[in-house]
């Protein structure tokens, strides 16, 4: 199980001011998969890449134009499994929700309890099934 990733503050430090809590375990990878992707993203997108949930319709604009292209399924996986994992940072900055992790799945657990999986929804996305936008909708109330 791991700890809350909302705006906890942890004691002062030296400087006397608060210091942001650590975020679980659990998000290191997602986050620095999320990082590598954005850092991946075509100078035409990479602007746009701000953590809303608006952000993720250039996001799945981008794998339907992968995909559009004929990439190969593993050519892509790393990417895919980063851009799902942005997809998990909106929901997790916009909700409160937590990475969670077991067995090297990530999944999103919103505030309600429930779990959500947005790397695998990268990979639907990518195959003409999934739409990380309208995930992000469902588990985010108020993002439309």
């Amino acid at each position: 199980m791991t700890r809350r990733t909302t705006e906890q503050t942890e004691p002062a430090g030296q400087t006397g001011q608060p210091r942001p809590a650590a975020r679980p375990s659990a998000a290191a990878r997602p986050v620095r998969w999320a990082a590598e992707a954005v850092a991946a993203a075509p100078d035409a997108v990479r602007p746009h890449l701000d953590h809303s949930p608006q952000s993720l319709w250039r996001v799945d604009r981008w794998i339907a134009e992968l995909r559009r292209t004929g990439a190969a399924p593993a050519s892509v996986e790393d990417l895919l499994r980063g851009l799902g994992a942005y997809a998990g940072e909106v929901i997790v900055r916009r909700s409160g929700a937590e990475w969670w992790a077991s067995g090297g799945d990530h999944w999103v657990r919103t505030p309600d309890g429930r779990l959500w999986e947005p790397l695998d929804e990268a990979r639907r996305c990518f195959g003409g099934h999934g739409s990380l936008r309208l995930l992000c909708r469902d588990a985010v109330p108020g993002s439309r």
